[in-house]
């Protein structure tokens, strides 16, 4: 694995553990996402720096789901981008719903921290789990 595939996978562990100091600490300061557009919570869209990155993306999420991004394949390609696909799994707070939800992440990574992330995943799945059960 290399330098840069192992400060991905740190970002899986901590986002698993809810660990937002250690996700923080693998974030360069000028981190860029990158968020599919229509993700609950006000999370989709274009964030910049770590701590609003942490605050309208993951905080976000975190405060309406108990869920995690599981990674099932990685790929680094030749110029330095890491692909990894897998999915979100878990529940809505709100409702007590599962969710699962595939997605593709694009990573950078700059002199040894997370730079810039391009999230896609099904955002149907998570809206499904927000509403109410149908009779």
């Amino acid at each position: 694995m290399s330098v840069s595939s192992d400060v991905v996978s740190r970002f899986y562990s901590a986002a698993q553990a809810g660990d937002g100091a250690a996700i923080l600490a693998i974030l360069h300061p000028d981190f860029e996402v990158h968020t599919a557009p229509g993700l609950p919570c006000g999370a989709g869209g274009t964030f910049r720096g770590p701590e609003e990155a942490l605050t309208r993306v993951w905080g976000a999420v975190f405060a309406e789901f108990d869920t995690a991004p599981h990674a099932e394949t990685w790929d680094e390609t030749t110029g330095g981008l890491i692909v990894v696909t897998g999915h979100y799994r878990g529940t809505a707070r709100a409702t007590g719903r599962p969710h699962e939800a595939e997605f593709a992440h694009l990573w950078r990574v700059t002199d040894g921290r997370i730079s810039w992330l391009h999230q896609y995943t099904d955002t149907a799945r998570w809206q499904e789990a927000l509403s109410p059960a149908r009779p």
